[in-house]
């Protein structure tokens, strides 16, 4: 009987083959690489202060128009009143739901016209400060008023833009010209022009003069 040689058992150690490992070839990155780069100096730089700052302390008002009157809210009752006293001294009915819409509706009418002509309309001049509607201005923004024109041919600031918010100057409103401090043409209005450019002109020259705004106590 011939012996039969015995089988060697599978040693899983040796006879295993282990798998590469993942990115085993994959050269190491610098690290110089990973490293992060600094943010950029003109994110850290801080914002260049405003040549031309407002003022918190504005000095006194020397010139003001509120660009709208309350008593324009006025006109609606009045004239609700005045058909009601028509309708009930009559002989007809009195419409009173028919009044009392249409009254409604004209006081609210008045009421956001004036609210928008005293925000945009109005003007408000200070010993160092110039408000147009809602944009204000340091006085020592102004390089030059131009003097009023009496000649027939137009200026070249007459065209310019006015100040605050609106394209043009507003209507029933006459513009005085500036040049501002950016080389800019610009036109300043208000409704009583004549001693609107008095006061500005002396404001203006006392800002140039450096004179401090009275009741500051400098010396």
């Amino acid at each position: 009987m011939t012996d039969r040689a015995p089988v060697p058992d599978d040693d899983p150690a040796e006879t295993e083959t282990a798998a590469p490992q993942a990115g085993a070839d994959a050269p190491v990155p610098d690290a110089s690489e990973l490293s992060v780069e600094p943010e950029s100096s003109d994110e850290t730089e801080s914002a260049e202060p405003d040549p031309h700052p407002i003022p918190e302390d504005r000095g006194e008002v020397l010139f003001y128009e509120p660009g709208g009157s309350w008593w324009v809210v006025a006109i609606g009752p009045v004239l609700i009143g005045a058909v009601l006293a028509m309708e009930i001294s009559g002989p007809g009915q009195v419409h009173w739901p028919v009044m009392i819409i249409f009254g409604l509706i004209i006081i609210g009418f008045s009421v956001v016209q004036v609210i928008a002509a005293r925000r945009h309309v109005s003007v408000e001049l200070t010993e160092l400060t110039l408000r147009q509607g809602v944009r204000i201005i340091a006085l020592d923004e102004i390089d030059t008023i131009y003097p009023e024109n009496n000649g027939p041919d137009a200026q070249d600031w007459e065209s310019a833009r006015a100040l605050g918010e609106l394209h043009g100057v507003p209507r029933r409103r006459r513009g005085i010209g500036l040049e501002l401090a950016d080389g800019s043409l610009a036109q300043a209005w208000a409704r009583d022009v004549r001693r609107f450019r008095r006061e500005l002109t002396e404001a203006h020259t006392a800002v140039a003069l450096g004179l401090p705004p009275r009741g500051s106590g400098a010396d």
